[in-house]
């Protein structure tokens, strides 16, 4: 059973306290946050991200009856549990394992779509999304197009855990959110925490457009916080602005958004080995940060807002620099925001290598991305 309680006011350290004395992992608490002088009070959840993630799945499936989950072991529960107890709950005719075959998981998934059920198919790492490569670019993203409206494959969502987890390697630690930036009719969402996770994976669930939903699993258990128990959802191809600064924009999604959060926390308060790169004049500056949420389409307009008021723009993503994210989004800032820059635009992100088991001295660490800041910030 999971821990519940009731109290009249918000305490964290009492939250964290009853969290610990559990047997659960995943932090069940439920707590009524009641305001004075209102007539309401509203209940949440402390969960981890990827309870967060069964949860949206649950909602959508209780909300639609068309709706199913399917992929590799996902009526056990996943290799991750992010679909724990959805086929007890809602029968194993709407969720169901399938064969090892990722093409055919997503072929599956688009007949699904079109015949107008929603479907959610999870392939189990993000590292084997190419051998549905063709199925989505030219099948998922296109049906409607080449159909004239007639036919379509909005109703498919594809989950998938991305992103390193420590030790990973080749095919279990990549980013790949970069493959699928070139392809119209699709849409690409990563989400940052427990909030973000449910409240834009039941956003992608319900777009009118196929949508690939990329899951840092780094932050599968390592990320909780509070979480409406209701069902809610958040605007996709909007960024959100975290912390709001006004010297230099810094701009991420996904698990190195907590990186950025160290790197702004070094600059402000270098420490030893450290402080003789940060310059005492740059101690003091506001760093905005911004967490992209969906890649394709993305905000350009949130960013290129941000850019114009700071005037220096750092990206970091854990994909390679080469052809990532970061390059499509600084040339579109070279073109709206080029007389108002006063660095160029500053890239951060894995090296031009297979994806190593040793991640840590791969992808962009804090020392990194305070390097970048710097460096910027100083031009």
């Amino acid at each position: 059973m999971a821990a519940r309680c009731i109290t009249l006011s918000y305490s964290p350290s009492l939250a964290w306290l009853l969290c610990c004395l559990t047997d659960r992992f995943f932090l069940e608490l439920i707590f009524f946050n009641f305001r004075l002088g209102s007539a309401w009070f509203s209940l949440s959840l402390i969960i981890s991200h990827v309870q967060a993630i069964r949860d949206a799945q649950a909602h959508a499936l209780s909300a639609d009856q068309t709706a199913c989950v399917f992929g590799e072991d996902v009526a056990f529960g996943g290799v991750f549990r992010a679909t724990m107890g959805l086929a007890e709950e809602f029968g194993r005719e709407r969720v169901f394992n399938t064969p090892l075959t990722e093409q055919g998981i997503v072929g599956f998934g688009i007949g699904m779509a079109d015949m107008g059920h929603t479907a959610v198919a999870e392939l189990q790492f993000a590292d084997y999304i190419f051998p549905a490569y063709d199925q989505i670019v030219n099948e998922a993203a296109k049906y409607n197009y080449r159909s004239g409206g007639t036919f379509s494959a909005g109703k498919l969502t594809i989950r998938s855990p991305c992103m390193s987890v420590g030790h990973g390697g080749h095919y279990h630690s990549q980013s790949v959110e970069q493959f699928f930036m070139p392809v119209p009719g699709l849409k690409v969402v990563i989400p940052r925490s427990p909030l973000q996770a449910k409240g834009l994976l039941l956003s992608s669930i319900r777009d009118p457009n196929p949508v690939i939903f990329l899951e840092p699993k780094i932050l599968y258990r390592s990320s909780v916080e509070h979480v409406p128990e209701d069902d809610f959802t958040l605007p996709l191809s909007s960024a959100e602005t975290v912390v709001e600064g006004a010297d230099i924009t810094l701009l991420s999604w996904g698990a190195p958004l907590y990186s950025c959060a160290q790197a702004m926390e070094m600059l402000k308060n270098p420490g030893p080995g450290v402080a003789q790169h940060v310059p005492q004049s740059l101690r003091d500056a506001k760093v905005e940060l911004i967490d992209l949420r969906t890649i394709l389409p993305w905000d350009r307009e949130a960013i290129v807002k941000s850019v114009n008021k700071t005037q220096r723009i750092v990206i970091v993503h854990e994909a390679p620099v080469t052809a990532g994210v970061g390059a499509e989004i600084g040339a579109h800032i070279q073109e709206r925001c080029f007389l108002r820059l006063e660095a160029p635009v500053c890239r951060i992100g894995g090296w031009d290598t297979p994806f190593p088991l040793h991640e840590a001295f791969y992808k962009p660490e804090a020392v990194r991305i305070l390097d970048g800041l710097v460096r910027t910030l100083t031009y």
